[in-house]
């Protein structure tokens, strides 16, 4: 079983493995710190990205924080993301979820915890630096938000009927130092549900939102896992140890003892007031809405306590790896172990810039027409908003390399026979945002969802033979590759396809023909081909 490590512990364990970068400089959390980050985004490749500690924080105001701030320390990369699960593969990992879905373990509850080191507690918040105001919350998307939102912000709530706690991650709007607005992002997010049942029954809804939470915990924060299952129990599954929890102070929630800053309090259901605008993953600004808030009765932090920041936005970003890594498995499992589609061997939600929802590849080994259309039909309904556009290609399609996948569909697909237009989906979480009301005449920002959009389902898989992928043969490709090793030339990281095979339109006599070549005999074959002149009309 993998360590369970709070984000301390982590934290060292990045460091060892050269995966964090201390930055001891003074850096201005609201107009310096996210916009640095942000450029190993746009600027590196993947593996060269990793989780950032500021050591000296200010703000606008210049005032200086004790506490240092850690960006990308969950997800800079995949790397750090299978780190702070304890794998070393996917098929691990995967392993791993399936089996922790399956049998989780319930949390053990404990009396004393790190996280309750520090307490403020109702009118104490009111002071200066002891209310919201004691964190160094960065500004995520300056210039454009409208103040400093929490990011790696995991809502902790119970189901008002059931009494079963639910762990979810949404931005948290910074709004006083006992105020803070919260976006569920969805109608049908748990802590809504959990929010109108409180309503129905005249009650506030008690919540607690905690912020650096041990790894484990947050990667099952970002989760789709079944309603009624307590996220808690998955997590434990998934270190094979029960999570120590403790009671919150002045509300009946319980938290990971382990954490690093808990906000207690209660989430408003006789009122609801406007939040955002703010960045958002599908790329753009999302603008302000009407959203709950919580009214805070309690803070708590370790001594050592360090802010945690995600980096979200446009992806990829850091919470678009952690999203990614989970919805691939959970999308893979829907169509193969659910949907029964056997043939299916992967899929990718791709990432960069569209967000993970959208855009959707499933690999496929020699399947029948009616297990491709069924793979995408099933995708494009997985989820609300997910599977816009979804693409079947082969197995020697890399699903995860934009280019063999649009090889295939400029190749393997006719689009009048190969594509079909699914109507009635909704957009999910995603723009436009402005309607024409018909009644008013005028352009509102509306964010209900009408059924007014469509997938694209698109069957890149081969369906003839095709002549052989035009590169070398494998064997020619590996011994070059020993050649370019001992000549000590830059480290190659092969790319599909890397070698020629052959798609079916081959025969032996061809085959012969490339072995003569190959052997300095070309001439043979040109003496066969003279054999075959005809006259030119």
């Amino acid at each position: 079983p993998m360590a369970y490590l709070d984000l301390h512990q982590h934290l060292k364990n990045l460091e060892e493995h050269g995966l964090l970068r201390r930055i001891t400089r003074l850096i201005n959390k609201d107009t310096e710190l996210h916009p640095l980050v942000r450029w190993q985004y746009r600027g590196l490749s993947e593996e060269e990205r990793k989780a950032w500690l500021f050591e000296i924080v200010t703000d606008a105001k210049g005032r200086k924080y004790d506490m240092p701030v850690v960006v990308g320390a969950l997800a800079g990369n995949p790397a750090i993301y299978f780190l702070g699960m304890g794998c070393k593969t996917a098929e691990e990992m995967d392993e791993r979820w399936k089996k922790a879905l399956s049998e989780p373990l319930a949390p053990v509850t404990v009396n004393s915890a790190k996280c309750q080191d520090v307490v403020y507690i109702g009118e104490e918040l009111d002071k200066e630096g002891c209310g919201l105001d004691r964190f160094p919350v960065p500004i995520s998307t300056p210039g454009f938000d409208n103040g400093p939102y929490t990011t790696c912000s995991h809502w902790i709530t119970r189901d008002p009927e059931t009494g079963i706690h639910n762990i979810g991650n949404y931005r948290g709007q910074i709004k006083a130092r006992r105020r803070i607005g919260v976006f569920p992002s969805g109608l049908g997010q748990d802590i809504y549900l959990h929010w109108k049942k409180a309503q129905a029954k005249g009650q506030h809804l008690p919540a607690a939102l905690v912020i650096g939470a041990p790894p484990v915990v947050s990667y099952v924060s970002v989760q789709k896992v079944a309603y009624g299952v307590d996220e808690m129990s998955v997590a434990g599954a998934l270190v094979d140890r029960p999570i120590p929890m403790v009671r919150c102070k002045t509300v009946d929630v319980m938290v990971p003892a382990d954490a690093e800053i808990v906000i207690e309090g209660y989430l408003n259901t006789e009122y609801i007031e406007p939040e955002g605008p703010f960045g958002e993953s599908h790329g753009y600004m999302h603008p302000r809405q009407l959203n709950p808030f919580m009214d805070v009765t309690a803070i708590t932090h370790r001594k050592d306590a360090i802010y945690t920041s995600w980096l979200s936005q446009l992806t990829p970003s850091e919470s678009s790896v952690i999203r990614k890594i989970g919805y691939d498995r959970l999308m893979l499992v829907h169509l193969r172990d659910e949907c029964r589609i056997t043939s299916v061997l992967r899929v990718k939600m791709h990432e960069p810039l569209t967000n993970t929802y959208k855009l959707v590849i499933i690999q496929m080994r020699r399947p029948n027409e009616a297990e491709v259309w069924r793979a995408l039909h099933a995708a494009c309904s997985f989820h609300p908003g997910v599977g816009k556009i979804v693409v079947a290609v082969d197995e020697d399609i890399d699903p995860s390399n934009e280019a063999a996948v649009f090889w295939a569909m400029c190749y393997r697909m006719k689009p009048h026979k190969d594509v079909h237009i699914v109507g009635g989906m909704e957009k999910g979480h995603a723009p436009p945002f402005l309607y024409h009301h018909e009644e008013k005449g005028t352009d509102v920002v509306s964010y209900h969802l009408p059924a007014d959009e469509s997938a694209m389902l698109c069957n890149a898989i081969l369906k003839e033979p095709f002549p052989p992928v035009s590169l070398p043969k494998r064997e020619y490709m590996e011994n070059a590759k020993k050649i370019w090793e001992e000549l000590g030339l830059p480290k190659l990281r092969p790319q599909m396809p890397w070698f020629g095979y052959s798609l079916g339109q081959w025969d032996e006599e061809l085959d012969h023909e490339a072995e003569l070549a190959v052997q300095g005999r070309h001439f043979e074959t040109g003496e066969k081909l003279k054999a075959g002149r005809v006259k030119a009309k």
